[in-house]
């Protein structure tokens, strides 16, 4: 009987190249019941501001998430056409501005070399971790930034 108290159990790795969403979720769910079970929910919402221009054309648009007090940009683009006119400071400041009326203090981002550490950082945002060589050739950036309460 492998569920009795005692008992030995064997376990194998099985390796998937190609694993279907449900997998992943799977796992994902199992670690999120675990970390809710050592620390509360702290209202995860996600957030998702999107750039259109006049005539209906996708622009941009920044996603993340609020959680635990802090606002996690994931992803922020603004196309070609669009670039260097303050759409993507203007993104980033209405979700630092929802972060503050969720509860915020901080902010975090993570960038490569090639992308937006600058922009970030003009943005009031600073450095506090590093991965060399990733991509390889590049590095990746962790950026954080005290919100306050605020603007």
């Amino acid at each position: 009987m492998p569920d009795s108290p005692g008992a030995q159990r064997t376990f194998s790795i099985e390796r998937n190249t190609n694993p279907t969403p449900a997998e992943i979720e799977r796992l994902r769910e199992r670690l999120s019941a675990f970390n809710r079970s050592q620390v509360p929910n702290k209202g995860y919402v996600p957030l998702l501001l999107t750039l259109m221009s006049d005539d209906g054309t996708f622009s941009g648009g920044l996603s993340g998430y609020v959680s635990y007090g802090w606002l996690f940009v994931e992803t922020l683009w603004v196309a070609d056409h669009a670039r260097s006119q303050g759409y993507g400071t203007s993104l980033m400041v209405a979700a630092e501005e929802e972060a503050r009326k969720r509860g915020c203090q901080h902010g975090w981002v993570d960038t490569f070399s090639f992308q937006a550490r600058r922009f970030y950082e003009k943005l009031g945002y600073v450095v506090f971790g590093e991965l060399e060589d990733y991509p390889p050739g590049h590095r990746r950036y962790f950026l954080r930034k005290a919100l306050g309460s605020g603007r």
